[in-house]
């Protein structure tokens, strides 16, 4: 996913990211195994504070990967996008830096959007591609106003009950680090290509903390790019395998628990086209 990661780093840049300070944060990308490597002078041009790790002999499931980029976290909130594809929407590293002073524990998160004009479980089998995707991105401004994302895409299957409620993942997850500790981070038993269900079982887990709160960011997303990856543009319906891996691990049905999120937005006025 070379260029993908590219702007996904890009979009996490202080040059797109509103209101935050590049002294204020950073971005760990965990590489987990690439054949290629990452073209890091590309990623890093619009000024992004990154920081670069490598897991070698990396295994399929990139569960190991997200757990070293949050043990080498140095910040007391933590937030893990596990798939490197997703651009962020501007707002979204203040808006969960401030809801996540709200609660003592509280577990912040996003949905997930698809680019295009229909999941891409669906639009990957009609001939989406990335050429496709690349024309589009180019053509919405994104670089200019990151909230034109919304105008090229549609909510993932994950957020299929609406903004309001809780999704089944998330890739924006935010905690803080004792949190995290807490939980344990992402289960390595998880193993299939692309971790199966285990960004599911995190959600899962870390909404039935003891007394952790979720709050939904409104206005804020993640956006999936694809570039063949194991289950979002698949076209092949993989679920019964990866939930008999869920089951075989926890023992029950995959299902999110009864929990009314609050709901925390920004007011971001749009950018006026140049």
């Amino acid at each position: 996913m070379g260029p993908q990661v590219v702007r996904t780093i890009r979009s996490l840049s202080p040059r797109i990211q509103r209101e935050v300070n590049r002294d204020g944060y950073e971005i760990i990308v965990v590489d987990n195994g690439s054949p290629r490597p990452i073209d890091r002078a590309a990623c890093e041009q619009w000024g992004a504070p990154v920081r670069w790790l490598v897991v070698d002999d990396a295994p399929p499931s990139p569960a190991r990967a997200v757990n070293l980029g949050i043990a080498e976290a140095r910040g007391p909130l933590v937030g893990v996008m596990v798939d490197g594809a997703r651009l962020a929407s501007p707002g979204l590293l203040r808006a969960a830096e401030l809801a996540a002073k709200l609660e003592e524990r509280a577990l912040v998160l996003s949905h997930g959007y698809h680019l295009g004009f229909q999941t891409q479980q669906r639009a990957v089998a009609s001939g989406y591609d990335e050429r496709t995707e690349t024309a589009l991105l180019r053509e919405s401004g994104w670089e200019e106003d990151g909230y034109r994302l919304f105008d090229v895409s549609v909510p993932g299957e994950s957020s299929r009950n609406g903004p309001f409620e809780l999704p089944f993942e998330s890739n924006a997850l935010f905690m803080r680090r004792e949190m995290w500790e807490e939980l344990g981070g992402y289960d390595e038993a998880f193993t299939s290509p692309g971790g199966g269900l285990v960004n599911l079982d995190v959600m899962v887990r870390a909404c039935t903390m003891p007394n952790a709160v979720p709050i939904v960011l409104l206005g804020e997303a993640t956006f999936h790019q694809v570039h063949g990856g194991a289950t979002t543009n698949s076209d092949s319906n993989r679920w019964d395998v990866l939930h008999a891996e869920y089951m075989k691990l926890r023992g029950a049905p995959f299902g999110l628990p009864e929990a009314a999120p609050m709901l925390f937005g920004l007011r971001q006025p749009p950018l006026p086209r140049k």
